[in-house]
């Protein structure tokens, strides 16, 4: 791929419930979430210019090792249940970018790491609803990267190292998960674990030296109420290739709110410079 006009930042983004931006009972009261995915578009503008392409590692696909997804024309995965039957036919038509999963699979395994390609996966919500907000017209190609089955936040943070250069390629590399994600824990019992871990997040993320920052989410199942936010870290991790690809560079909060409706204090980060309009 070729070098884009600016290097793009990364982030790292609490991509909300469900089909939420498809039912106005749920898309009101993730307003703010909504604004700050439009931000985030804004934002990866370099100079005005649409990314190339999205890469988007999603906290609702895992595999093996990490797995690019690769067909030209990505399906859809309805990976939740329970909602209207109108959110099962949902499409969002963004093209995939077949050469872009190689791009990956080549870099990944470049820096010794296992990949693979999937020609069969389609977008997930984690992937679908925060780019139905930020690209309306799904006129931007995306591609979904898997989590590595193991969940080693090392393993996430090396990921997001080798895939460095896609930031110099118009790459916009975006990890989509939640900064807490316990749905069993909701309203004011939520309220303090919640607040607790947003709260070592944004210490970590934002103070201290880059290795430090890196050193400390290593350890992140020792940080305050870090297993009730996170009984499974598949919604985290994300933030691990997000920051791995950006290591050396200042984090921003870009989104940041206590949601009146499930208790939880969630945040979303950018790492690197937004792009000048």
């Amino acid at each position: 791929m070729t070098e884009h006009p600016a290097r793009l930042p990364t982030y790292f983004i609490s991509h909300g419930g469900g089909p939420w931006p498809w039912m106005a009972e749920m898309a009101e009261p993730m307003a703010t979430l909504a604004a700050s995915l439009r931000r985030v578009s804004a934002e990866a503008a370099a100079g005005g210019m649409l990314p190339r392409a999205v890469l988007c590692i999603s906290g609702h696909w895992e595999a093996p090792v990490f797995t690019a997804q690769a067909a030209a024309r990505p399906g859809m995965v309805f990976d939740y249940h329970g909602f209207p039957e109108h959110t099962y036919r949902i499409r969002y038509p963004a093209p995939g970018a077949p050469a872009l999963a190689q791009r990956v699979q080549d870099l990944l395994q470049g820096a010794g790491i296992a990949a693979a390609q999937d020609t069969g996966r389609g977008y997930d919500h984690g992937t679908f609803a925060p780019l139905a907000v930020m690209y309306p017209q799904a006129e931007v190609p995306v591609i979904q990267l898997s989590l590595k089955a193991g969940y080693d936040p090392a393993e996430h943070l090396a990921a997001g190292r080798a895939l460095a250069p896609l930031r110099d390629e118009g790459v916009l590399i975006v990890g989509s998960g939640l900064s807490f994600h316990n749905l069993r824990l909701r309203g004011p019992g939520a309220q303090a674990p919640s607040a607790a871990f947003d709260a070592w997040l944004h210490e970590t993320l934002e103070s201290g030296t880059p290795a430090e920052r890196s050193a400390r989410l290593l350890q992140w199942s020792q940080a305050p109420a870090a297993r009730i936010a996170h009984p499974q870290e598949d919604h985290l991790l994300p933030l691990m290739v997000a920051l791995g690809s950006a290591e050396g560079e200042k984090a921003t909060t870009v989104y940041h709110e206590v949601m009146a409706w499930t208790g939880w204090t969630v945040s979303s980060w950018r790492f690197g410079s937004p792009q000048a309009r």
